[in-house]
């Protein structure tokens, strides 16, 4: 089983790759090769920094956006978006400017609002609420660490943060999280360990 792993400049790809070899898996390709990415078992985009300088930067790579469409929207290939990589999936982010997102699911990208005692960025541990029943997604404790949030649709769990923020989003073989699993010690690594085995 091949898993595509998107290097497209992101800050914690190493991490993540870590975290998925730490979880079982065998072949993790660390690709920024379209037709890697096409002929991938499994997809997971990585993400850490500014939502428009993410989405400029997967955008120069020849050929991505269209490989990871084919992957996983035409031939439901498994996918993981975390954290930035999450908040791609989105129609519109706010960070740097508007920018388009994947369009995957729809919603927005906009800054978390500063109010007295809450600080922004959210970061540190915090609950994950499932929304709905998910395979993938269980109550537990993971690492966040944002400033921009999602609001929209296909919501499958929550946190609290001064209010109701989102920290994952998904259907069919699609999923994001806003958390790092890959800094969620055993939550995180359980978490990959079912999407590895994930067959939507």
């Amino acid at each position: 089983m091949t898993i595509a792993l998107i290097d497209y400049g992101a800050g914690n790809l190493k991490s993540v790759h870590n975290a998925l070899l730490a979880a079982g898996a065998r072949d993790v390709a660390v690709t920024a090769d379209a037709d890697v990415v096409r002929g991938a078992d499994r997809v997971v985009l990585p993400g850490v920094g500014a939502f428009g300088a993410c989405a400029v930067g997967l955008r120069a790579i020849p050929d991505m956006v269209a490989a990871l469409e084919e992957a996983v929207l035409t031939h439901a290939r498994p996918f993981l978006g975390v954290c930035v990589g999450m908040q791609l999936m989105a129609t519109t982010g706010h960070e740097m400017g508007e920018h388009a997102g994947l369009g995957w699911i729809a919603g927005e990208v906009r800054a978390l609002p500063a109010s007295p005692g809450v600080r922004v960025p959210h970061m540190g541990w915090n609950d994950v609420v499932p929304s709905v029943p998910h395979p993938l997604i269980v109550p537990g404790e993971a690492y966040f660490l944002h400033s921009f949030a999602f609001t929209g649709g296909d919501v499958l769990a929550t946190t609290d943060h001064g209010g109701t923020v989102t920290a994952a989003i998904g259907r069919d073989n699609l999923l994001g999280v806003q958390f790092h699993p890959e800094k969620s010690q055993a939550y995180g690594l359980a978490l990959i360990e079912r999407f590895l085995a994930w067959n939507p």
